[in-house]
């Protein structure tokens, strides 16, 4: 498991992209018949890259319990799944659920002993999932695709015309703290998030993906007044602190996931900046 600390925005100010990279980007979350945990200190929010392919896996196998001080790791903690490849079963202690393409799960406070198994070996099998620290047990529930709560903006000629799928969200289903959904850009466009904001009350996550080989993605970070960028690749994640700005450019349209966790679950609590503003 690897570990990330919290950062100080005037620390962040003199990292070189080396630097940069290696506090805030999480590349190589999924490998075949492995999980992958990448433990954040920022609000302890938890990325995890799933892959099953020959073996059944199993989550408490894969995660360091002196990290989280439990039995389990769902003890004291919620969970979000998104499907970015083929047809996978996921079990846990008393239910099971089949995702596809797409779909997403949401796994309450208290659910023991969950596995992971691909149910098409022809495909690739990619879980992405996001967890943060929850103090309430909910309904453990399947959010298909058309089930999300669907928002269009932006348009073509801002080159930002995206669809935005939440699933994890208020008005879907019931969770402690986790917000998560999918956001896709419609051929021709290319940024997301513009202008840019901050919300102090939440941090985010984006996983980027639907990103050819030969295509990349430039995320922006960093405060208003000392922006920053990160090369993004297929796959690829990147933390995004509640001070810093966090949005997108690519060389061609993508999709990426977006998770939540902080004071609210208000998706539009935003802090727009004025380009006007920005450095």
């Amino acid at each position: 498991m690897k570990v990330y600390h919290n950062i100080h925005p005037s620390d962040s100010k003199g990292y070189d992209t080396s630097r940069l990279r290696k506090e805030y980007l999480c590349s190589n979350l999924f490998e075949k018949d492995s999980i992958k945990v990448v433990y954040s200190h920022i609000d302890r929010l938890v990325a995890i890259g799933i892959m099953p392919d020959k073996k059944i896996l199993k989550l408490d196998d894969f995660i360091d319990k002196k990290q989280f001080g439990t039995n389990y790791f769902l003890e004291r903690r919620e969970l979000g799944i998104v499907n970015l490849g083929g047809r996978v079963e996921v079990k846990y202690k008393g239910g099971s659920f089949i995702l596809e393409y797409l779909d997403s799960l949401y796994l309450s406070k208290e659910t023991e002993s969950i596995e992971f198994l691909s149910l098409n070996e022809s495909e690739e099998n990619f879980l992405y999932c996001l967890s943060s620290p929850a103090h309430h047990k909910y309904d453990n529930k399947l959010i298909k695709q058309s089930d999300a709560r669907v928002i269009k903006l932006g348009s073509q000629e801002n080159a930002n015309a995206r669809i935005i799928y939440q699933y994890i969200h208020p008005d879907v289903v019931r969770t402690c703290q986790l917000c998560l959904g999918v956001t896709h850009l419609e051929a021709g466009s290319v940024w997301n998030t513009m202008p840019p904001h901050t919300h102090v009350r939440r941090m985010e996550i984006y996983l980027y993906f639907n990103i050819k080989p030969s295509q990349v993605v430039f995320h922006f970070m960093g405060e208003p007044s000392e922006t920053r960028h990160l090369i993004m690749r297929d796959k690829e994640a990147v933390f995004s602190p509640s001070w810093s700005i966090h949005s997108g450019c690519g060389t061609q349209n993508y999709s990426f996931v977006w998770g939540m966790v902080g004071e609210n679950q208000t998706y539009d609590d935003m802090d727009f900046v004025d380009m006007n503003e920005m450095k």
